[in-house]
């Protein structure tokens, strides 16, 4: 199917790996100009010099970080002439209330919190005054199954469903489209760390990570693929009728599975 995206200019934050770099890979694939985000540098240029030089794009990395204003504005400053905004940026710690203090509560948030609606505040503007646009938030399950011991990303994440709602429900008023997805467990390196930590307190063997994944539909999270593709299609004219919604690809888990 032929999205019809080549040659329409994609940013994308936290790019360096993960969803991120999958959601650049797919772009890139669709022949997107690229504009990538991330904190880590040498991660980042190395996929944009290789997406660059497969796919015949322009491609060009920016290092920020999200919590600062000044990176903010230095990064919309540079992407005056993009079309599709993915905000993908986050590294919300899991815990209960008890463990998760104001500061790391704080921190948490400046990221995948604000650092998502700063951005978009300003590349809205952008993208108003250029006539239209795509915003893809890149959410989280979290936000529609709640879970105690991941509470700081429960309540951010039901909080971005919440702004990504309101602003797309308006939205096309100015020829721009607001979409969210909420992935469930998705086999990143973040995902995997994560269950191998839990593996080591659990089993005191972190290898043993992998029998937390067999209850889970299919046996398996999603693929890091599978969340970058549907980017790309609700990104495109194909959903061009798509706003103010969120897409949940969790296998079911949010709906009830298990």
């Amino acid at each position: 199917m032929d999205l019809h995206l080549r040659g329409k200019r994609v940013l994308i934050t936290g790019a360096s790996k993960g969803i991120g770099a999958a959601a650049a890979e797919a772009f890139a694939e669709e022949g997107c100009h690229l504009r990538l985000a991330a904190r880590s540098g040498d991660a980042l240029k190395a996929l944009t010099d290789r997406l660059r030089s497969q796919h015949q794009i322009d491609a060009a990395s920016h290092v920020v970080d999200l919590r600062k204003p000044e990176d903010i504005q230095r990064l919309v400053k540079d992407a005056t002439d993009i079309d599709i905004l993915i905000n993908n940026a986050g590294d919300i710690p899991g815990g209960s209330i008890d463990k998760i203090d104001e500061p790391t509560w704080r921190h948490a948030w400046e990221l995948k919190v604000f650092g998502y609606i700063n951005l978009t505040r300003a590349i809205y503007a952008q993208m108003k005054a250029r006539g239209g646009g795509v915003i893809v938030n890149d959410i989280g399950a979290a936000g529609e199954k709640f879970d105690a011991n991941y509470i700081c990303g429960s309540a951010g994440n039901a909080a971005l469903m919440a702004f990504t709602r309101a602003l797309g429900g308006k939205s096309l008023a100015d020829n721009i489209r607001v979409v969210g997805i909420n992935p469930g467990p998705v086999g990143t390196d973040r995902h995997v760390t994560l269950l191998k930590t839990r593996a080591k307190h659990q089993f005191g063997d972190e290898n043993r990570y992998t029998e937390f994944q067999k209850g889970m539909p299919l046996g398996r999270p999603a693929r890091a693929r599978e969340i970058g593709d549907l980017m790309a299609f609700l990104a495109s004219d194909r959903s061009g009728y798509t706003s103010g919604v969120i897409f949940t690809v969790d296998g079911g888990i949010a709906a009830g599975w298990g």
